[in-house]
């Protein structure tokens, strides 16, 4: 995969609680590409409606993917590969996404719906409630066919999540 044919946006994505942020980071860490967290582009008004157990609907996540699809192409138009996490639940999302001016490859993270909620109950500090995490699966639309991309489930430790994730894409760690 490599940086030859450009900046690469590397989109870890699936429902909350998954462990999007955790594989992400892990990533960031291996390659040397800067991370961005996609929690950090809601508007106000979207955290505060998750924070009260109401669902965003496409309406309210439109500006929100607008803001990461510019933040990827500021990015590559630097020439900087990212790692980033976003739920990108739908294809009309990432049909969105992969308007930026980048190579917009998703890594979607798969895990059944007892794991996450499982995950989800020990995680302190987050906005998303556990109530929203059956909207977020019923959303959850998988990767197609013309999409960029790969599907790994997360079953398995973190660090093996990430080996699996870089060997499929034939990315090699940056030597320190």
């Amino acid at each position: 995969m490599g940086e030859a044919a450009g900046p690469t946006a590397l989109v870890i994505m699936g429902p909350s609680g998954v462990g999007k942020s955790t594989t992400a980071e892990l990533i960031a860490a291996r390659l040397g590409w800067p991370f961005a967290e996609a929690d950090e582009f809601h508007p106000r008004a979207n955290i505060d409606k998750m924070t009260s157990g109401i669902a965003l609907d496409d309406a309210d996540r439109a500006p929100w993917l607008a803001a990461i699809r510019d933040w990827i192409s500021r990015e590559a138009a630097r020439g900087v590969s990212t790692v980033l996490t976003c739920s990108a639940l739908k294809h009309s999302y990432r049909d969105l996404l992969r308007e930026a001016d980048a190579r917009v490859c998703f890594v979607a993270l798969e895990a059944d719906v007892e794991l996450v909620a499982a995950r989800m109950s020990h995680r302190k500090g987050h906005f998303m409630p556990p109530s929203l995490l059956a909207s977020q699966f019923a959303d959850l639309q998988p990767l197609t066919a013309d999409e960029d991309g790969i599907t790994v489930s997360v079953a398995v430790p973190p660090e093996e999540v990430v080996h699996e994730i870089l060997t499929k894409l034939g990315l090699e760690p940056s030597i320190a």
